[in-house]
Parts: C-alpha cells; sequence; structure tokens
C-alpha cells in the first residue's frame, strides 16, 4: 500500500475545497458531482487505512520527510483509523441529503463541507499537539461559516456565541502548549510522553498544569459538563446537514481527551486527576442532559440533549481507564453518532411537511408520507434509546460490564434512567408528530431521493455494527489494547534511548540520571 496514502485524507479535501471555493459560478449540479465523489473517495481510503491499522502496525508519516520531533508527522493506528472512517461514513450521508436544496441556501456550501472535513480528518490523524491546533481552528472556521449558512436570527445569534467560546478555548488551548512546550521542550505527543515520564519536582507541577488546562480545553470541544451550555441552541439551530456534521464534533474532543489521556499523561501526576474530572463531570453531564431532554418541547434542541447524553457517557467510560471500558466506549461511539446525525436529518423532513408547527411539540398538520417517516423515526428513536436489538444497547451492555467496584453505583442508575428518559421523550415526539389529533389540511410535499438516500445510509449503520458486532468488537478491542501500551509510538517513532541519551535528557532537565 503507498505510504503516502495517509496523507490522503487531509490532501484529497483541502484540494477539493479550493477548487470547490473557487468554482464559485459553476452550477450548483456541478458542485454537488464533485462534493459527493470526493465524500466516497475519502470513505474508501478511510476503509483502506482502516484494513491496515488493523494489522497492529502504528503508520508513521514525516511531512516534508523531516525527522520526528523536529518536523510536522501524521500517525495512524487502529484509533485514528476508526474516527476516520466514521468521519467519512456521517459525512457522505449528510453531503447527500444537503444536495436536495440545503446546499443552495447560502454560498460556498460544499467548499466549506469539504474544509470541515479537512480539520476533522488532520485532528484524527496528527502527531502533534500543535498541529491538533491548527486542525481545531480550520475546522472551527469551517464550522462558523456552515453554522451560519442560510442565515436568519436564530443561527447569528448561536453563531455568536458559538465563535466566542470557541475563541476562549482556543486562546486557553495555546496557553496551555506554552506550559507544555516549556516544562518539555516538545510539542510531539509521543516525544512528551517519554519525556514526561521521566521529570518530577517542579517540573512535574508545571506539567500538571498544563495538563489540565489541556483537559479542559477538549472539555469544551466535547461539550462536558460544566461547558456544555452551547451546545443544544448552536445545534437546534443550524441547517439540518450541518447539525448532523457537527454529531462528530464532540467527538473529536472525546478523541483528544483519549489520545493524550492514553499516551503523553498516563504515567504522570496529572492522571488522577484527569480520571477524577472526566468521571465526576461525565456523571453530571448525563443526569442534566437526561433533564433536558425530557424538558426540551422541540424536537432539535431534544436531540442535542440526547448527544449530550452520549458525551456524558462516553467520557464516564473514558475516565475508567481500563481497556474493557475502552473497548465498550469504542464500540458505541460509532452507532450514537451515525444515530443522532440521522436524527437532525429526520427532524429536517417531518419541519418540512409540518408547515409553521415546524419540529414543535404541537399539533400541527397531518403528515403527507407519515408511514415512511414514521417507520424512520421509529428506527432512529429505538436505536439512540439504547433499546435491544440495536447496536445501543451492546455499547451501554458492554460499558456496564466493564464498570467494576463502587462505579457501578453511580454509573449503571444514570445509563439505565438516561434511557428511560430517551424512551419517553422519543415516544411522547412520536406520539403528537404521527398518533395526535390533527388540525388544518394534510400537508403537501414529498421526501426526495437524496434525502430518503442520506438518512437510510446513516440509520443503516444501527443493524450493520449488530450484524458485524463479533468483528467491529474485536477492532475495538484490539484498539483498546493498544491505546494500553503507550510505548509502542515511542518506541517505533524514536526507538530504545541509549544510556548516553536518557544521560544527556536527565542532565538537560537539571536531574540525576
Amino acid at each position: 500500500m503507498p505510504q503516502h496514502l495517509i496523507a490522503l485524507p487531509i490532501l484529497l479535501p483541502l484540494v477539493g475545497a479550493l477548487g470547490l471555493l473557487l468554482a464559485g459560478k459553476a452550477s450548483d449540479t456541478t458542485h454537488r458531482r464533485i462534493s459527493v465523489a470526493l465524500t466516497v473517495a475519502l470513505l474508501v481510503i478511510s476503509l483502506l487505512l482502516l484494513k491496515r491499522a488493523a494489522g497492529g502496525e502504528l503508520a508513521f508519516y514525516a511531512l516534508g520527510n523531516w525527522e520526528a520531533p523536529f518536523g510536522i508527522v501524521l500517525m495512524l493506528d487502529r484509533l485514528s483509523a476508526l474516527m476516520l472512517t466514521l468521519t467519512a461514513t456521517l459525512a457522505l450521508g449528510c453531503v447527500l441529503f444537503a444536495c436536495a436544496g440545503d446546499d443552495t441556501r447560502g454560498s460556498h456550501f460544499h467548499g466549506l463541507f469539504q474544509l470541515q472535513l479537512v480539520g476533522l480528518n488532520g485532528a484524527f490523524l496528527t502527531g502533534d499537539l500543535f498541529n491538533l491546533f491548527v486542525f481545531f481552528e480550520i475546522l472551527l472556521l469551517a464550522s462558523y461559516a456552515l453554522l451560519m449558512h442560510g442565515g436568519g436570527k436564530a443561527r447569528i445569534a448561536a453563531g455568536l456565541h458559538y465563535v466566542i467560546l470557541n475563541v476562549a478555548g482556543s486562546a486557553l488551548f495555546l496557553v496551555a502548549l506554552g506550559v507544555l512546550y516549556g516544562a518539555t521542550g516538545t510539542l510531539n505527543m509521543a516525544d512528551m510522553a517519554r519525556r514526561i515520564a521521566a521529570m518530577s519536582g517542579d517540573q512535574a507541577a508545571l506539567v500538571t498544569a498544563g495538563a489540565l488546562l489541556l483537559i479542559v480545553v477538549f472539555s469544551l470541544k466535547a461539550a462536558l459538563l460544566p461547558l456544555y451550555f452551547w451546545l443544544p441552541r448552536t445545534y437546534a439551530s443550524a441547517p439540518a446537514p450541518v447539525a448532523a456534521l457537527f454529531a462528530i464534533m464532540t467527538k473529536v474532543g472525546l478523541y483528544a481527551i483519549l489520545r493524550v489521556q492514553s499516551l503523553i499523561f498516563v504515567d504522570s501526576p496529572a492522571a488522577a486527576a484527569i480520571e477524577a474530572w472526566l468521571w465526576w463531570s461525565g456523571l453530571a453531564t448525563i443526569v442534566l442532559a437526561a433533564v433536558g431532554v425530557l424538558a426540551a418541547r422541540d424536537l432539535r434542541p431534544l436531540i442535542a440533549y440526547l448527544v449530550l447524553v452520549s458525551v456524558g457517557t462516553l467520557l464516564a467510560g473514558t475516565a475508567l481507564g481500563t481497556p474493557a471500558a475502552t473497548t465498550a466506549l469504542l464500540y458505541y461511539l460509532p452507532h450514537t453518532t451515525l444515530i443522532c446525525g440521522a436524527l437532525f436529518l429526520i427532524a429536517e423532513l417531518l419541519g418540512q411537511q409540518r408547515g409553521k408547527a415546524g419540529t414543535r411539540l404541537v399539533r400541527a398538520r397531518r403528515l403527507h408520507q407519515r408511514f415512511l417517516l414514521g417507520g424512520l423515526f421509529l428506527v432512529a428513536a429505538v436505536g439512540v434509546a439504547g433499546l435491544p436489538p440495536l447496536a445501543g444497547s451492546l455499547g451501554k451492555l458492554l460499558l456496564m460490564q466493564a464498570t467494576e467496584g463502587s462505579a457501578r453505583l453511580w454509573l449503571w442508575p444514570l445509563l439505565l434512567l438516561a434511557g428511560l428518559c430517551a424512551l419517553i421523550a422519543m415516544s411522547r415526539a412520536g406520539s403528537v408528530f404521527f398518533w395526535a389529533s390533527y388540525k388544518g389540511e394534510v400537508a403537501t410535499g414529498k421526501v426526495s431521493r437524496a434525502q430518503l438516500a442520506g438518512v437510510v445510509w446513516l440509520l443503516a449503520s444501527a443493524p450493520v455494527l449488530v450484524a458485524f458486532g463479533g468483528p467491529i468488537s474485536a477492532y475495538t478491542q484490539a484498539t483498546a489494547q493498544q491505546l494500553a501500551d503507550p510505548q509502542q509510538p515511542i518506541v517505533q517513532l524514536f526507538g530504545e534511548p541509549s544510556a548516553a541519551q536518557a544521560a544527556t535528557f536527565h542532565e538537560i532537565n537539571g536531574e540525576a540520571p
């Protein structure tokens, strides 16, 4: 397999984004065909990289052929390959749905969409903290424009809050990087990990401060309590394909936390504080998000709170820090991401046929295609509530089995209650949309083929994750075991340190060898 294939998930959408933005006067059909073709190609490349990573060997790509830690390094392992494939799968459903007309409500939709994929894929592949910051900024810049695609008072207000919070988060990110660079002299993740493992005293305290700042930044990206208040309004205001793509945005924060926790800070004094923060904040996020699910009187905010429930569940599982818990959360992650993305698209279809009522949980006109929409809604509702036989129930069951000791007293009841809240809320929404008394004439309009293709593509993940549950769970288990061995990327990238190198390192840091 060509070595340069690792860089294609970044280069392909980057070149495509530049081409689409420069070809602004081309027809909508041309833009759509190029964007869909790029996304399909990205999915194929991601699957090839997933097959390569499944072998267990880490792959590194040095841009410009500069050796680490001085150059920019891309790293492909099982976790990054999984996230690339998940992103491409979600993106294909979103871009198909957008081709039905959502892309024409503003300018440069497809160019910005591809630019968003550049930031997402770069964040998953980079082996350098500063370049993680760079790719975060790329995806955030694209998301600012996509969020306000089509305009409107609600979108502009939500977009303003979103921009202010993320600018503050980016500033804090730079502060954290400055602290860590000052303490370690490097920003390469593997190099930083081996240096931190040998530190003590004042330098270790400085690293702990930088680590906690970094986790706060990633918690903001993941929308972890108390940093989640921006998400419901933002996701509810965004155009449907954008909101669906944003379902992966919180998982970028989760990925970053999992990466630095398992690789950089696993042997540092900050490890215990990070686990405590993730555990209690994750549990609190589940509780308040479940309350938000019950209190929502509109389907869009309801789905946004369901995203937050999954965020709390995933980060509480991350805090457990065991291979079994990591296996469970990595199995649950693709399911919840794709199902929540599908729900945002289904909400748009419902709103189009309900007139002025939109997605509010009130009486409205009878749906023109209530059986089709009802079937799609039922599958998504069962999936997001975590009911058997879909993958959500298996993921939660694996996570509950991975919980040991007193942690069970906290996580088990909260997971079950959150699932019950989701079931109640989705049942109420379904009753209003499909069973309640109606007023006025029957709605007009039909679901287009492009919209149906996008929704069905994302919903198909639910039975696929069950049908191939064995191989997928084996892959996630191997991924968890790979993350539990942080020495593998260090040794493969830098080799075993010699006695002279170790003595020089200690001398530089003012420590006794």
